[in-house]
């Protein structure tokens, strides 16, 4: 298959070595001047989930091909877009009349309706997903990330054509990826970005990820965040399933309890998130767009969320 990642990313980079290394045929659009400014070669130092639960290390330089410009008559089978949430609307602006016949995969947070955020870009060329995947260049070239073996990939009102979804599915199946599929996308995108505006809020008290991974009563307070956002949730029309609501209701230190199991050292999730927190698109989602975009959808919509008001102040001074 024949692929665009829009940007040369955390993520996209990442997926598109993998993808390359199936047989693909990997392009990076990246902005004027930045083929000069990035070179060709990436320093991967990431671990790979796909074989082993704790990660196999790659440690390789890869050489990749960019462009600066999309030509009108391009014949990319697939555009990915893997961008922070706030820069959708200015990457959807860009590729809207340039997507041709092209599928494309919108694989990052997002908090308004998923729908409204495509532009003009057909329902039905849209396929829906999101990355297990994080980590943060170290400097220009080097990318310290990781991946998980799964990627998760949903419908939105049964609106992707099914071919098309079926094309990206086995595009990372063929790749060594498993497949986390959801019936209902756009509540699976809400609930992941309020989970992350929880994570954050709850780490700039106790100053990084990793400090409050290792803290009970940091993840406590995580969780209790989360519970306070799940109104905002209702406002905007989801409809969690019974499961998760249950889960959001049990005792914030059982919650804990469990999250700092599973967030322990030497877990891959834990690895990637360690190797995230140095990304400078990172802090600056934490910082004045990820946890204040849902402080301005909960006023929006009328929703007090006092815990995470009262952090604001925690989050502003961790990540200016």
């Amino acid at each position: 298959m024949k692929i665009l990642m829009i940007g040369r990313g955390v993520i996209s980079t990442q997926y598109g070595w993998a993808l390359e290394q199936a047989g693909n045929d990997i392009t990076f659009y990246v902005r004027p001047g930045r083929i000069k400014q990035y070179g060709d070669v990436v320093n991967m130092k990431i671990l790979d989930g796909r074989k082993n639960r704790k990660g196999d290390l790659v440690k390789k330089a890869w050489k990749i091909k960019m462009i600066e410009k999309i030509s009108s008559n391009h014949d990319f089978d697939l555009i990915m877009i893997s961008v922070n949430h706030n820069q959708l609307s200015n990457i959807i602006n860009l590729v809207e009349s340039l997507v041709n016949n092209s599928t494309v995969l919108i694989f990052n947070n997002i908090i308004d309706e998923p729908l409204n955020s495509i532009g003009s870009i057909p329902k039905e060329q849209v396929v829906w997903g999101f990355p297990g995947a994080g980590g943060s260049f170290i400097n220009q070239n080097t990318l310290d990330g990781g991946f998980m073996k799964n990627i998760f990939m949903g419908s939105i009102d049964n609106t992707t054509n099914k071919n098309r979804y079926d094309k990206v599915a086995n595009l990372f199946k063929n790749a060594g990826f498993g497949i986390s599929e959801n019936k209902d996308m756009r509540n699976w995108l809400w609930f992941h970005f309020i989970t992350n505006v929880s994570l954050m809020a709850a780490a700039s008290k106790v100053g990084s990820l990793n400090a409050l991974f290792d803290s009970t009563s940091a993840l406590k307070e995580f969780a209790l965040i989360l519970r306070e956002l799940i109104p905002l949730m209702d406002a905007k029309g989801s409809k969690l399933s019974s499961i998760i609501k249950l889960g959001i209701k049990l005792p914030a230190g059982l919650i804990a309890f469990v999250m700092k199991l599973a967030l322990a050292e030497g877990q891959l999730p834990r690895e990637i998130m360690r190797s995230a927190s140095g990304s400078e698109s990172l802090k600056a989602e934490n910082n004045a767009i990820f946890v204040r975009d849902a402080l301005a959808e909960a006023r929006r919509l009328g929703i007090s969320i006092p815990r995470l008001e009262a952090l604001d102040s925690y989050v502003y001074k961790q990540f200016k």
